[in-house]
């Protein structure tokens, strides 16, 4: 674990686990590398596996910055560069996956295989509804609501239900100073503008894409879309987990996962 210089001198928190071929672990919006944990010890025991904070979030540099899709996909490749990477493997959750569609386009010789879990094509109705609120809750009431809203968004409703204490208990821990509006609402703009869709059919990887049946923040039909659009891609969407289905069952989408990264999915 350590920091990585970017080239505006601001810092890149990482940390390197296991051995092998390299396997770069991009989170969503939350942008912290620990979202990655239930999957962690399967996957650093089969490769060298790369988690970081996103700029803007956990222990790396809060850049006061206008956020971009491009942007973070370009502090993802200095962070290669720094630890002599030329290729890796790449899974990305949400707005890791937006950030793999970027550098498959952009710079395709630097990954190898991709996974795309929970991700999208581009802000639809649906997708811009559901962000403008989250945002609005942020903007005007605060990132304790804005907290306090997401489990509505990311969890499905029977986790919420058996589990509420839980998430009451953590949620002092998870809004105590650590979301700072302006860049949040930044990060937030820079989803309802991302929009890769033209370039999706020039995407020569082997890709998998990741969905699950009752994801309500990135719905399902986006990775239909997204398997549909891309030459070389295979769709699993999983029955249950809604948009954190990784951590919620990390047996079953672990188990998805390496068999492709392996190569030995179906």
């Amino acid at each position: 674990m350590g920091f990585v210089t970017l080239p505006d001198n601001e810092q890149l928190y990482y940390e390197e686990h296991g051995l092998g071929r390299p396997l770069i672990m991009v989170a969503g919006l939350g942008g912290v590398g620990a979202y990655w944990a239930p999957q962690l010890d399967a996957f650093a025991s089969r490769f060298r596996v790369i988690l970081h904070d996103h700029r803007g979030t956990g222990q790396s540099s809060r850049s006061q910055i206008d956020y971009s899709v491009a942007q973070m996909a370009e502090d993802t490749l200095c962070l290669m560069d720094a630890l002599g990477i030329e290729q890796a493997d790449f899974m990305g959750h949400s707005t890791g996956a937006a950030i793999a569609q970027v550098i498959a386009v952009r710079h395709p010789e630097r990954l190898g295989r991709i996974i795309l879990a929970s991700g999208w094509t581009r802000a639809d109705g649906f997708f811009r509804r559901c962000f403008e609120v989250r945002r609005e809750i942020l903007r005007v009431s605060g990132p304790e609501a804005y907290v306090r809203a997401t489990p509505l968004f990311l969890h499905p409703s029977w986790w919420i239900r058996d589990n509420i204490e839980t998430i009451e208990r953590g949620e002092s821990a998870i809004y105590g100073g650590n979301h700072d509006v302006g860049i949040m609402t930044s990060r937030i703009d820079a989803l309802l503008a991302f929009d890769m869709t033209a370039h999706l059919p020039g995407i020569e990887h082997d890709v998998l894409v990741m969905g699950v049946a009752n994801d309500h923040l990135t719905p399902a039909y986006f990775s239909e879309e997204l398997a549909a659009a891309i030459p070389n891609a295979r769709l699993s969407i999983m029955a249950d987990g809604a948009h954190v289905a990784s951590q919620l069952l990390p047996d079953e989408f672990n188990a998805i996962a390496m068999d492709f990264l392996t190569g030995t999915a179906s």
